[in-house]
């Protein structure tokens, strides 16, 4: 999939820029709790240093808190 093509219909692909990789790793840790998730990749996110981490979300399958705020907004 290229970053300009639209997921499969319930998939959202999620995009974390952070100034260190580790970050970057905490954050995709919070999501991974709440969703099922692809592999993670992860790339330089420029020339000032930092980190892009690229995932792909499966909201069909969204555990709790996450179902619950998925629910409601809508």
């Amino acid at each position: 999939m290229t970053s300009q093509e639209a997921p499969p219909a319930g998939y959202a692909e999620v995009q974390v820029v952070a100034a260190s990789p580790e970050v970057a790793r905490r954050v995709a840790e919070v999501l991974r709790r709440s969703f099922a998730t692809t592999e993670q990749r992860s790339f330089p996110a420029g020339d000032e240093g930092g980190t892009r981490l690229i995932l792909t979300v499966d909201t069909t399958r969204a555990e709790e808190p996450a179902r619950s705020w998925l629910e409601s907004s809508r």
